[in-house]
């Protein structure tokens, strides 16, 4: 089994259980010199976490 089918059954599986399934962020941000949320693979809800933004979600994966 490749990788990608198991990411592909991985995020199959939370979906199925009500999560949106949320693009990943690339390692370095092009827009944000901060790495504070990279190492956890954060990134792409950084501005949730700060209370910029809200999302139309509550789970993800």
């Amino acid at each position: 089994m490749k990788s990608s089918e198991i990411r592909r059954r991985f995020l199959d599986y939370f979906a199925s259980k009500g999560h949106t399934v949320v693009a990943s962020s690339p390692l370095i941000p092009g827009n944000d010199p901060t790495l504070l949320f990279t190492n956890a693979g954060m990134v792409q809800f950084k501005d949730c976490f700060l209370g910029r933004e809200q999302r139309s979600y509550v789970r993800a994966a």
